[in-house]
């Protein structure tokens, strides 16, 4: 468990280390390194669990197995690539003079406080903590979000908070619920928060209770999952904050919320014996998918635009996992790490494309290819993998999700079929003229590093053609976990 703990640890100290030592030129650089340095240890953590299983630390409080060490390792990683593009971009910000020392000083400790949460989310044993990280995500999104201190930046800010503080308010009394069911079939009350030991009990829960609890989790947790209705805080927030916040909100806080909604549903199927947590999520993932495949559409702000996608995504993921069966989990588990590679990417590619025009407005984005074809591809072959274009990963897991809905619930198959065309349509009426139309008078390259979008397109792109056999074999292991059964047996 030493390589986990040094996978907390990193990003904690960094935060420390940040905020004291304030916002120098050397301080990007020291972002980057504390990163690549939690990602090398989040590398031996997954090696540890591959060598010897799941892992539980001494007093119960950590818990790793095969699905949650590979979303701790994906993490890690973008965590790492988004610092990379993060250092210059910032200091373009402050150039530009959209930001001033102190707030950098506070950008970088927030950053490594963010992965933090993020992490722990993760990785502990006890549902209490898991809330604790997940409100402590919250804090530091908000001092992010409203870095820029405009009126636009501080009510986007504060409109997350109150939205996801209501959503976290609910996933508290869920928790607390279930807390309470355990209390009364557990030995030890002070267990009664522990997934593994809340797990062990399921069968004997009370299944009126449990099944209470998880519509209060769901709720909760999907608000910050972005799942409609409650989903208005996620493209205010992406517009108004700095855009490597929305590169690690997208590829990161939304699968972490989505991670606890499934851990909760692995303790609440064996409780009830029944699919009413399944169904539940089929029906608030559809509708997310639905209304977002529309809504791109309507976009005029390209941040907004793809934050739009990534609710569309995370509906998708929600209605895999409550679809259930090892196909669809197999599906959802792929689409987890396919679309926060991908979004990511695009989101690095999206800063860059803002300050090459000047604005984030869509209409005036226009002949990124003209005037930077590397932003220019980078935008053309993001925006390709994740409308689901093969060979593109994305599209891997969107047929096995279409292939385990016509096996399960065929009649479904339709709406999916519909709103990934819509969606389709909506990223390609909208990216054409920014990628192939003229170039403005007086429209100029800026200083861009697209490395990380070169390697993590690249990942995608791999994950398409060939899955590698212990990446599959992984990605089994985590389906046998949440579905019972595994897939390539």
């Amino acid at each position: 468990m030493s390589a986990l703990y040094l996978t907390l640890l990193l990003p904690l100290a960094g935060a420390v280390l940040l905020g004291l030592m304030g916002y120098r030129s050397v301080a990007g650089w020291v972002n980057v390194a504390v990163c690549a340095a939690t990602f090398a240890a989040s590398l031996v953590t997954a090696l540890e669990v591959l060598r010897v299983g799941p892992l539980l630390s001494p007093g119960r409080m950590f818990y790793i197995d095969a699905f949650n060490v590979y979303l701790v390792v994906l993490t890690a990683l973008v965590g790492f690539t988004t610092a990379i593009f993060s250092r210059p971009y910032m200091a373009h910000e402050v150039h530009r003079g959209r930001v001033n020392a102190r707030r950098m000083r506070l950008y970088h400790s927030m950053y490594q406080g963010f992965l933090f949460t993020m992490l722990l989310a993760l990785s502990t044993n006890n549902l209490g903590i898991l809330w604790v990280a997940m409100e402590g995500a919250t804090l530091a999104t908000v001092l992010l979000v409203s870095l820029y201190r405009t009126p636009e930046s501080v009510e986007a800010a504060w409109k997350y908070f109150i939205l996801c503080g209501v959503g976290l308010a609910q996933a508290l009394f869920g928790t607390v619920l279930l807390y309470f069911a355990g209390s009364r079939v557990i030995h030890n009350r002070d267990d009664a928060l522990l997934w593994t030991v809340l797990h062990q009990a399921a069968p004997s829960l009370e299944p009126a209770v449990v099944g209470l609890a998880f519509v209060f989790l769901l709720v909760g947790y999907g608000t910050k999952v972005g799942l409609v209705p409650l989903h208005s805080w996620l493209p205010e927030a992406h517009s108004e904050g700095p855009t490597p916040m929305s590169a690690i909100l997208s590829g990161l806080l939304l699968n972490v919320a989505l991670y606890a909604v499934v851990r909760m549903k692995m303790l609440v199927d064996p409780a009830l014996g029944t699919a009413l947590a399944g169904h539940l999520m089929m029906g608030f993932g559809m509708l997310s998918f639905l209304v977002a495949a529309f809504s791109l559409h309507r976009q005029r702000d390209i941040k907004r635009m793809y934050s739009y996608s990534s609710i569309e995504h995370m509906g998708l993921m929600t209605f895999g996992f409550g679809v259930g069966g090892p196909l669809a989990t197999f599906g959802a588990l792929l689409h987890m790490t396919v679309h926060s590679l991908t979004k990511s990417a695009i989101f690095v590619t999206v800063g860059h494309a803002a300050h090459v025009a000047g604005t984030q407005r869509i209409e005036q984005i226009r002949g990124l290819l003209r005037t930077q074809p590397a932003v220019g591809w980078g935008l053309l072959l993001g925006t390709a993998a994740i409308a689901g274009f093969p060979p593109f990963g994305v599209f891997t897991s969107e047929f096995l999700l279409l292939s385990a809905t016509m096996k399960s619930w065929p009649w479904l198959t339709l709406p999916l079929l519909l709103g990934l065309g819509v969606a389709f349509a909506g990223l390609f009426r909208h990216l054409h003229p920014m990628v192939y139309g003229d170039r403005p008078a007086g429209q100029d390259p800026v200083p861009a590093n697209m490395l990380p979008v070169a390697l993590q397109l690249g990942l995608v792109l791999w994950l398409g053609l060939a899955i590698p056999g212990l990446l599959a074999h992984w990605f089994d292991q985590a389906t046998r976990l949440i579905a019972g059964s595994s897939l390539l047996g």
